[in-house]
């Protein structure tokens, strides 16, 4: 009888079977919390937006909200904050979520974030509306969210598979209240 050294074929492909199943039973799971956590970095910039949309009213009273949302960081395509602030230049968030991830503007932790402000009867803008978007439906993200000037959050299923920020108040509006 022969001493059989290392492994037949049949026992190395049951062994890559069994590691295709628990890998095609383990990736969608680790795609679910990636989507995850990427939704709740949406949520989190949008706190941050509003939290520095209220400062920038606070501070520039003649200005009101701002126009862009560029206009709350170190400026468009710029990521340190300038010696001098300004309506443009406010610095209140850093220069990864005013320019949209970076110079490309393809995202922050898998989101698009826009925000834009409404004049009133005035110049003054009295209103804003801030949004997040998926980069990729179903890959970075699924739900649509926004926030105006009332501070709350809200969430879309986004059953359309959008891509594009919400930046209508009355869109925004028309959302579910996040618990």
């Amino acid at each position: 009888m022969r001493e059989q050294k290392g492994f037949s074929l049949i026992e190395l492909l049951i062994v890559v079977a069994i590691i295709l199943i628990i890998a095609a039973i383990a990736i969608p799971n680790l795609l679910r919390a990636r989507i995850a956590a990427n939704e709740s970095s949406a949520v989190s910039s949008i706190r941050t937006i509003n939290t520095a949309e209220t400062s920038y009213q606070t501070s520039n009273p003649t200005v009101g909200y701002a126009a862009l949302l560029s206009d709350l960081g170190p400026g468009i395509g710029v990521y340190v904050c300038p010696a001098k602030l300004t309506v443009n230049a406010a610095c209140l968030i850093d220069g990864t979520l005013s320019n949209n991830g970076n110079p490309a503007g393809n995202g922050k932790s898998g989101y698009t974030f826009a925000a834009a402000g409404a004049a009133g009867a005035t110049a003054v803008l009295v209103t804003y509306v801030a949004g997040a978007a998926p980069v990729g439906y179903n890959q970075t993200g699924v739900r649509l969210f926004c926030a105006n000037e009332d501070g709350v959050i809200h969430a879309d299923p986004n059953a359309g598979a959008l891509t594009a920020p919400p930046n209508v108040s009355a869109t925004c509006a028309a959302f579910t209240v996040l618990n």
